[in-house]
């Protein structure tokens, strides 16, 4: 369950980043999630809210953005999107190919309250 250790990396990163920059609200984090992570979104999804639940964290959604599986060949230069974990070019059929897009574990990044100032308070008004 190598999704506890990513929910809880992920926690630390956005906890640290709230330190630095002074917030103390983050509404969403946006990750990007390649298809060839072995991930399982809802897992990740569910130890993530288990962790935070005590924390500045506990009302943030965590977005999941899905990169899909794509490849270069490298005999025609053909750049293709990967289905089925088909990996030959759909151009000349080579099994030669690099795959460009679907390895990525990402923090994209973080949606915070506009309101929030620098000192990381929300704003009255």
């Amino acid at each position: 369950m190598h999704e506890l250790g990513i929910a809880n990396s992920i926690m630390e990163m956005v906890l640290d980043e709230m330190s630095k920059k002074n917030l103390t609200i983050v509404n969403k984090i946006v990750l990007e999630l390649g298809v060839l992570t072995d991930i399982v979104p809802d897992t990740l999804d569910f130890n993530f809210e288990i962790i935070t639940k005590d924390t500045a964290l506990a009302n943030t959604k965590l977005e999941i953005k899905h990169i899909p599986l794509r490849a270069c060949c490298e005999k025609c230069s053909v750049e293709f999107e990967v289905e089925n974990f088909f990996f030959a070019c759909p151009a000349c059929h080579s099994r030669q190919v690099r795959v460009t897009q679907g390895e990525e574990l990402n923090v994209a990044y973080l949606e915070v309250p506009e309101n929030q100032n620098g000192n990381g308070l929300p704003v009255s008004r």
